[in-house]
């Protein structure tokens, strides 16, 4: 009797489109309808209890209001508007979006909200919700969830389909990095754009760089393009593609090494509503930095590379993993190729620095003049993002709880963020959205949301002249 109820409450929850991999701290109704104390329980269940068309047909049905959960939540936070520059652009033809998106509390303006200080804020209710957590598009249920540039190219390019029946992707492909990212090497800058506007996949990655990749280099690059079983791409019956999946590969989110926005959540953190959404970095770079992943504090990107394979690809979940296919690397061999690889993926150019990584005065503007001394004076940005590539290889916690209080948001605790790492700012335009989750859309927001965190009061010409500035790294 005890299991027919426990059942119960488990297909009613699914019915909303929630799994029970995700009821973690489930309360159990006794069999004299009493609430027995919560079990907490940190795995995911392995026997499968649906079969796969049942599991489809009912999250298909729950699609259309779990997405429009999602939808009306970014609606209420931000301004979605298209407003492209009409001279600033990415890597090639996209615009960069501008403007401060993140929606103020009725009445408020920014310069009176950093007139606050972080508990008058949190005690009026008056910290931005676009400042907020960004929850998944379904933080219940989670997983890999890509674009729709990524879905087409890669269908038409290598018939692979990583489109999911039950979730679409949410933020505007116009708030997205430009698709497919440029691909610049360090051991060959005179070559620019290797890609020339290609997407790098399993079928061309030989012809693009074989005479310029030694042959580990060229190996760990196969590798990266290869498709491994992931938590929802794979043959078994609990897998959120329509046909049984090859799975994704590990440039499939880091798109031409760069980001193409592919989110999820974290594997780290239990109960699923504490759990981070996070958003895809570029590996640009990694040859300089020292800590890898967000919040994990990796200590190398080979480190990073294998647990990506082994453990985010399913949620920190070893159980499911040896069910679904987890693809075990060799670490002395294929980690270090692919490794190898990685390090070589550099920033885009910036012809506005000297070699010392400052403005050239003779092609800066006297805005972006400016904002530079506001990076390295009044702004504090400097303080994190130090040195040749404007980080200082750490972590730092910004403790942004301090302004609002714990709540739940489509099936998310608003709750701490902890320490995060401090990303190279280099190519800072190219990347957008920003901050782990991908919860500020432009400059402007992410201008705005250290201003009030860090409380450094920028007037608005101040704010203005660092965004110039950033734009030119």
């Amino acid at each position: 009797m005890n299991d027919f109820k426990w059942f119960s409450k488990t297909a009613l929850v699914a019915g909303l489109g929630i799994t029970t991999a995700c009821l973690f701290g489930s309360r159990i109704v006794s069999a004299a309808g009493q609430a027995a104390e919560p079990v907490r329980n940190s795995y995911a269940p392995v026997v499968d209890t649906e079969s796969f068309a049942t599991i489809h047909d009912r999250m298909v049905a729950a699609k259309p209001a779990i997405m429009k959960r999602q939808m009306d939540l970014l609606e209420d936070r931000y301004d979605l508007s298209d407003r492209p520059s009409k001279d600033v652009f990415m890597d090639r033809t996209k615009p960069v979006q501008q403007g401060v998106r993140v929606k103020l509390p009725a009445g408020v303006t920014w310069t009176e909200l950093s007139a606050e200080t972080p508990e008058q804020i949190r005690e009026k209710g008056i910290f931005p919700k676009g400042f907020l957590p960004l929850p998944h598009a379904n933080h219940p249920e989670g997983g890999m969830v890509f674009p729709h540039t990524e879905l087409t190219e890669l269908l038409k390019e290598e018939e692979r389909d990583l489109t999911r029946f039950d979730l679409d992707f949410d933020i505007p492909e116009r708030f997205l990095a430009e698709f497919p990212a440029s691909i610049y090497l360090t051991t060959r800058p005179d070559l620019g754009d290797v890609s020339k506007g290609q997407l790098l996949t399993i079928n061309n990655y030989y012809e693009m760089f074989s005479g310029i990749l030694n042959p580990k280099q060229i190996e760990g690059l196969r590798l990266l393009l290869t498709p491994f079983p992931q938590q929802q791409f794979n043959q078994t019956t609990d897998r959120r593609s329509v046909k049984p999946s090859r799975g994704v590969a590990c440039l499939d989110c880091h798109t031409n090494g760069g980001t193409n926005g592919a989110f999820h959540l974290v594997g780290d953190i239990r109960p699923q509503e504490f759990r981070h959404r996070i958003e895809t970095p570029a590996l640009r770079g990694v040859n300089v930095q020292r800590l890898f992943g967000s919040q994990r504090a990796l200590k190398t990107v080979e480190d990073f590379t294998e647990f990506e394979q082994r453990a985010a690809y399913f949620d920190g979940d070893q159980v499911t993993a040896a069910k679904k296919g987890v693809n075990v690397l060799e670490r002395g061999s294929q980690v270090h190729f692919m490794a190898e690889f990685e390090e070589l993926l550099d920033f885009p150019p910036a012809p506005k620095l000297k070699w010392d990584d400052k403005l050239d005065p003779a092609k800066a503007t006297k805005a972006e003049l400016r904002g530079q001394d506001v990076f390295f004076g009044k702004g504090q940005c400097s303080s994190c993002h130090s040195g040749p590539y404007f980080t200082d290889n750490t972590m730092h916690d910004l403790h942004a709880e301090r302004f609002y209080k714990q709540h739940m948001v489509n099936g998310m605790m608003m709750a701490h963020d902890g320490a995060i790492k401090t990303f190279p700012l280099r190519g800072i335009k190219d990347t957008p959205p920003y901050l782990h989750d991908g919860r500020l859309l432009t400059l402007e927001d992410t201008v705005e949301y250290f201003n009030l965190v860090l409380g450094t009061k920028l007037n608005e010409q101040e704010k203005k002249d660092l965004v110039a500035y950033l734009l030119t790294l």
